[in-house]
């Protein structure tokens, strides 16, 4: 059997946990800060985990975690 490959885009923007779950930047900060309370600005840094529905999907293309 052939190895499967993982997709090249989710392997730039995921990561996997220790116990498996889907590590991700935090949305919301591309553009548009001034609109944006300090208080979410705040709350936006650094990484968060996806919820298990959405880390089901993404799990999918990285067949190998």
């Amino acid at each position: 059997m052939p190895k499967l490959k993982t997709k090249s885009g989710v392997k730039k923007r995921f990561r996997l946990t220790g116990t498996g779950k889907v590590r991700m930047n935090q949305s919301g900060k591309q553009h548009g800060m001034i609109k944006r309370t300090n208080k979410h600005l705040r709350n936006q840094r650094g990484t968060t985990i996806m919820s298990p529905q959405d880390a089901k999907i993404v799990k999918k293309f990285m067949p190998y975690g």
